[in-house]
């Protein structure tokens, strides 16, 4: 799954607000892994991933080390072969570092709560480039 296919995805997993929820559960499983692919990996190639996946992943800043490229690459691989989906989160300026430190805490997780932490994180995401998007206001100027 990759961008052609997200919206559709977006669409089933918007409504669902409360990812626990019995009712909207089948949903959250169906779409929400697909969702959380449609996102590139922490470290990925650089020419893999969109400008803005390249900036928020602080490859502009700092282009890491093989030693750490090697982590990522093996997080990467235990959390999806365990959880069978991306692990997905809102990187909010920190290193990549750091980021795999918070990966590999989550490698003990629940499945349900690592689906629903995902998911959350697409959203704040998703809010975050949605304000970077919207113009200035008048105000503001």
């Amino acid at each position: 799954l990759r961008g052609e296919c997200l919206p559709e995805v977006l669409l089933q997993v918007i409504p669902v607000l409360d990812p626990h929820a019995e009712a909207h559960q089948p949903v959250v499983d169906a779409a929400g892994p697909q969702l959380l692919d449609g996102h590139p990996r922490i470290g990925a190639t650089p020419s893999s991933m969109s400008a803005q996946s390249f900036q928020e992943q602080g490859y502009d800043r700092d282009p890491g080390s093989f030693q750490l490229q090697g982590r990522l690459d093996r997080l990467n691989d235990e959390y999806e072969n365990r959880f069978g989906f991306r692990f997905v989160i809102f990187v909010a300026g920190r290193r990549r570092s750091e980021i795999a430190d918070v990966m590999e805490s989550r490698l003990q997780a629940a499945r349900e709560e690592e689906l629903a932490r995902g998911l959350s994180n697409v959203f704040a995401i998703a809010r975050d480039r949605l304000t970077r998007l919207q113009p200035v206001s008048q105000e503001a100027r």
